[in-house]
């Protein structure tokens, strides 16, 4: 019988003499992150049949374009393009879950008759549980498969997004945002872990910059369709709209995605054996430098995204849909750093050192808007303030891919786990950073920029204590020869 989505000539006319699925893209590619691209853009490389590592035995092929099929053949776009937006989609999720409701902050406030702080442990609440998810639905998905966790995971979504439309008072808000994120979790923690199966060394931190394109348009379209929203409803509106593409998320993913996690390369055992697994990747002193370096870098990023909407709104006077443009226009440069990372960059210049180049920029940006926060520039208006937000968002796009290239270049086995160690030490350390941000109340940006900094630096700190990027030597795989 066939597999789901291909049909029985397909199969027939992808399987080789020995029963393996040809993949010349994979078989090329090397794993040295800092080796040219040697995949065909066309095409999703798989792993390679006859290797003993974590991609071992051949996983189960995405539907893509038969192996005699001319590159760059409509067909063949077509397939990689549909895999490419199921994962950006998922990828997508967190900034649909925050962004989109962002705006509605100052009327979540008036409308529950909370305070400021209390209402952004919504974000909080949010983010830890997408940190918490992610250690339970990572493993899981290195157990039973990854269909099977995201589905599950997507449906709870849904249901815990149609409850914060209909949550009376802020406590119950912030339960429902938590299990919310506790169930979006899956959507994250998996996407990267299918990138893992199918990809390797360059083509992998590509494909990352590739999913920060796609991801990268829900933060510019959330905002402003939230703004949207609320001129003809109010905040629970933002959730029916969650609602409505969290089940049309489901759907493609349950007709379109298939198994990328053969059984053969699945673990078994329960919560010992990954807890096992965990203590291993956190060992790995390099691993883990890149792990906190991406953690706090994203505790920068969403001590910016939780204030930017008081910040914006209430010191400068903007009307939420001003704060939705900014807002989308920062996620732009993001989006077009993270392309040049990954279509210039990757290949040419050492991972190392973007990353350390995207680190180094936030640093700048975020002494900026300390020192205009602070006065010592003298009054400021919300241009410049506006600019150095755009140049720390737009840094990111150098900074995020690269450290999860990078980490997930070490790793061999448990994608699952790794992926899950990365989401979660990031939620984790942006949701302790979130309720910071409102520390002096609504009408100071000095919180922000001190987060913002001292997570910067903190991530500078990790990445040159615990990655020591000065040593070149490299193993095959990636590693750092001493480590």
């Amino acid at each position: 019988m066939p597999e789901r989505g291909r049909t029985a000539r397909d199969q027939e006319g992808r399987e080789g003499p020995d029963g393996h699925i040809p993949n010349a893209a994979a078989t090329e590619a090397d794993p040295h992150p800092d080796a040219a691209p040697a995949a065909r853009p066309d095409t999703l490389p798989g792993p390679r049949p006859d290797t003993d590592t974590a991609l071992g035995t051949p996983a189960e092929p995405l539907p893509g374009p038969h192996p005699d099929a001319p590159a760059g053949t409509g067909a063949a776009r077509r397939t990689g393009l549909l895999v490419t937006l199921i994962l950006g989609g998922l990828t997508a999720t967190p900034p649909l879950a925050m962004d989109m409701y962002l705006p509605s902050l100052p009327d979540v406030t008036k409308a529950l008759h909370a305070p400021a702080a209390t209402v952004q442990l919504t974000l909080t609440a949010c983010l830890a549980g997408m940190a918490l998810g992610q250690l339970v639905v990572g493993p899981m998905s290195d157990k039973w498969g990854r269909r099977r966790p995201l589905l599950a995971g997507l449906a709870v979504y849904v249901l815990a997004t149609v409850l914060c439309a209909l949550a009376p008072d802020v406590e119950l808000l912030v339960a429902f945002r938590l299990a919310q994120g506790l169930a979006g979790a899956a959507g994250i923690v998996i996407a990267r872990a299918v990138v893992r199966d199918l990809y390797d060394g360059v083509a992998m931190a590509r494909f990352f910059s590739t999913l920060m394109l796609i991801s990268g348009v829900a933060p510019i379209v959330a905002p402003l369709i939230g703004g949207q929203i609320l001129r003809v409803t109010d905040w629970r509106g933002v959730f029916v709209v969650l609602t409505a593409v969290g089940v049309a998320l489901t759907a493609v993913v349950w007709t379109k995605l298939p198994e990328t996690l053969p059984p053969a390369d699945r673990h078994g055992g329960g919560v010992g054996v990954a807890l096992h697994a965990m203590r291993g990747l956190l060992a790995d002193r390099v691993f883990t430098g890149y792990m906190l370096a991406g953690g706090f870098a994203f505790a920068a990023l969403f001590a910016y995204i939780s204030a930017s909407p008081f910040v914006v709104q209430e010191i400068y006077g903007a009307s939420p849909q001003t704060f939705s443009l900014l807002f989308g226009l920062n996620s732009v440069g993001l989006v077009l750093v993270g392309q040049i990372n990954g279509k210039i960059l990757v290949g040419r210049v050492r991972l190392d050192k973007a990353l350390a180049a995207g680190l180094a920029l936030v640093a700048l940006a975020a002494t900026a808007l300390l020192l205009m926060s602070t006065g010592v520039l003298g009054e400021v208006g919300l241009a410049p303030v506006a600019a150095a937000l755009f140049v720390l968002m737009s840094s990111m796009g150098l900074a995020l891919p690269n450290t999860q290239a990078l980490a997930l270049m070490r790793v061999r086995h448990a994608a699952g786990s790794a992926s899950a160690l990365l989401g979660t030490s990031s939620f984790l350390i942006g949701a302790i950073a979130s309720p910071l941000v409102g520390i002096a109340g609504e009408h100071t940006a000095v919180p922000m920029a001190v987060v913002q900094l001292g997570a910067v630096l903190v991530a500078v700190a990790c990445f040159v204590g615990l990655c020591r990027p000065w040593q070149t030597g490299r193993a095959p795989d990636g590693k750092a020869a001493d480590s």
